[in-house]
């Protein structure tokens, strides 16, 4: 009898051993991460280890990591008029997105129809830098939203080059990094990302769990997705997935440790993200 064999791993990676047994160690943990007794405060350290394990696996600071319940809603979060600076409060005017982008990237988010605006990608699958940049210089507050790795083609876009021209109007950048992680570097200072956006389950961690990530706390989003409790400090209402954030951060953990054998894995088998 023929065996069958899974290698669909772009589309979902199996569950790492690390993060299975994440799994079963916070599914055991009975407390709300809100509540202050014992029990709350020993699965609140399970999402600050997580939050910590995410951050460090793209060199950001675990302050910055805000947990969602998937790749699509941490888009959606950040795809909003109303991504402010500490010298910058009034909506982002325009939306700026490449003709490649994920679905959930080119739904728009919270913007108007007429405010996005489609950058051409050339023959190679790249974004059109010529473009993106006479298209930031007529907005004045743009947000700008680059994959770093295509999900169809596995095109790397040059996103740092991006980054230089978004933020020479004073644009901010949102980076898709969803299926780049692990297969290619992801330092977010590197990259130029201001926002950066993970799913677990391109790891090796469960489904139905995600992060947005922020360069630094001069970035607020003041008009929150989820609104009515605190949790994830006002980002994200709602009493968080304790056991499948523990998972992710257990995901993180491992292939952080492991990233060079993986990467270097993936390239001799051929299915690493090629630069066009």
């Amino acid at each position: 009898m023929l065996e069958r064999s899974y290698f669909d791993w772009n589309a979902t990676a199996p569950l790492r051993d690390e993060a299975r047994q994440a799994l079963l160690d916070a599914g055991a943990v009975p407390g709300n991460p809100s509540s202050v007794h014992a029990e709350g405060r020993v699965a609140r350290r399970l999402i600050e280890r997580a939050r910590d394990q995410v951050a460090t696996l793209v060199a950001a600071r675990p302050a910055d990591v805000f947990f969602t319940s998937s790749g699509t809603e941490a888009n959606m979060l950040a795809l909003t008029p109303a991504v402010e600076t500490t010298a910058e409060k009034r909506p982002r005017d325009k939306l700026l997105i490449s003709a490649i982008e994920h679905s959930s990237v080119r739904a728009g988010g919270r913007f108007s129809r007429d405010a996005i605006e489609d950058i051409p990608v050339n023959a190679d699958g790249r974004v059109n830098l010529t473009a993106l940049a006479a298209a930031v210089a007529k907005a004045s507050r743009p947000l700008v939203s680059l994959m770093l790795a295509n999900n169809e083609t596995g095109v790397v876009q040059p996103v740092a080059e991006a980054a230089a021209i978004v933020h020479s109007v004073g644009g901010l950048l949102h980076v898709d990094a969803v299926q780049a992680v692990g297969r290619i570097p992801c330092d977010m200072g590197a990259l130029g990302a201001d926002l950066l956006t993970l799913s677990a389950h391109k790891i090796g961690g469960p489904k139905g769990v995600g992060a947005l990530i922020r360069l630094s706390d001069d970035i607020h989003i003041s008009d929150p997705l989820i609104r009515g409790g605190g949790q994830e400090r006002g980002m994200r209402a709602g009493t968080e997935n304790v056991a499948g954030i523990s998972a992710f951060g257990a995901a993180a953990a491992a292939l952080h440790r492991t990233f060079q054998a993986e990467a270097r894995a993936c390239w001799r088998c051929g299915i690493g993200w090629k630069r066009a």
